[in-house]
């Protein structure tokens, strides 16, 4: 009897062992993880801001927008403004007016939609970009975002254009492409010297996309 209580208690003891053993492996996976991600938001926020000011700054935004929300927004903005302007000083000059030609104000105002909305969407790609050519030198990133840009119009453009009997995706991209390479460096330029890591303040922003997109808007008026 007691060999046998012997290797009863024996065997408890181990069950109880290889619990806490694993118990134990458990909660150090557990902090291990946590800490690899403490260490990775560190590295994060390390490269994200330049100095500890810079961090500060970001923290006192009262309404910051990521680089995605940003350029999303200013992309709806050119989707909105450039085309109505565009279709305004068309008929203007060819003066449609007549009852029978209302559809073609459908038209407009369709292409004008589907290119809002892929502005929107595509611009948070864009966004994801600029923030990575923003890191680069002045010189580097200049030659880059208009090319960036040219690619953002083809597809804004391009899409909302295609309804017009397809030849319209041509024209669109043509003019998206135009419209993006001037836009997109010349708002980057600001964004990179008023963004604090990658957000803006939405005081900053607002004046100065709806100016961008005006001024845009503008030009294709005559004005």
């Amino acid at each position: 009897m007691e060999h046998g209580n012997t290797q009863t208690a024996a065997r408890q003891i181990a069950r109880a062992s290889n619990a806490d053993f694993n118990g134990d492996s458990d909660f150090i996976v557990e902090r291990l993880d946590s800490l690899l991600k403490i260490n990775a938001e560190i590295a994060r926020e390390n490269s994200t801001f330049i100095s500890e000011r810079e961090k500060l700054e970001a923290s006192l935004m009262k309404n910051p927008l990521s680089a995605e929300k940003t350029f999303a927004r200013f992309g709806l903005l050119l989707g909105v403004f450039p085309p109505a302007a565009l279709f305004t000083r068309f008929f203007i000059d060819s003066r449609i007016f007549q009852s029978e030609d209302v559809w073609i104000l459908g038209v407009a105002a369709i292409v004008t939609l589907i290119s809002t909305v892929v502005g929107y969407f595509s611009g948070k790609f864009i966004g994801n970009v600029v923030i990575e050519t923003e890191k680069l030198s002045w010189s580097k990133m200049l030659t880059i975002l208009p090319f960036v840009g040219i690619l953002w119009g083809i597809m804004a453009g391009g899409a909302g254009g295609i309804i017009i009997f397809g030849v319209g995706a041509f024209f669109g991209a043509l003019i998206g492409s135009l419209v993006g390479s001037v836009a997109l460096p010349f708002f980057s330029i600001f964004h990179r010297l008023l963004k604090r890591g990658d957000k803006i303040e939405s005081n900053h922003f607002l004046p100065l996309a709806f100016g961008i997109a005006f001024i845009i808007s503008a030009f294709f008026l005559g004005l």
